[in-house]
């Protein structure tokens, strides 16, 4: 089966009918595959990951709604939250679904990777300097032995 036949109407193919609609029901099944790996999957995901976010919501923590309001969590109920909001601690009740981000998780998220990146920057650091304590100590070692 070459390219041509993937694409070609029934009457036109040398086989006859029969190959061209399984290739076109082969063609069809893999468009919808690479449609669901492409857009359902990822979706479903970030779906999984905010639900999960909503349920570990805990008091104290700083939140941004959909709406763009930020506030610190005061009161948790099963279906709504009440947050404070800016210097004069206004207090506004919102429902779970209307939470954007956690910015506290969001900010320990980000502490713990800055963490690891500096720590992987000294690692690195600890590497290059330990081959130039060798590169060092083989010189002197090649330059006492010319000189023997």
């Amino acid at each position: 089966m070459n390219f041509y036949t993937l694409f070609a109407p029934a009457g036109q193919t040398a086989a006859g009918g029969g190959k061209s609609s399984l290739s076109m029901i082969l063609l069809m099944g893999g468009m919808f595959a690479v449609m669901y790996f492409a857009m359902i999957r990822p979706q479903k995901k970030k779906q999984n990951a905010d639900k999960e976010m909503r349920e570990n919501l805990q008091v104290g923590d700083e939140i941004t709604t959909i709406g763009g309001i930020v506030g610190r969590i005061v009161t948790l109920k099963e279906d709504s939250i009440i947050i404070e909001t800016g210097a004069d601690r206004n207090k506004i009740r919102v429902t779970r679904w209307a939470v954007s981000t956690n910015n506290t998780a969001a900010e320990k998220a980000e502490a713990e990777r800055q963490a690891a990146k500096e720590a992987q920057e000294a690692e690195r650091a600890a590497k290059i300097e330990e081959a130039r304590a060798k590169s060092k100590a083989e010189r002197r070692k090649s330059k006492k032995n010319k000189d023997e």
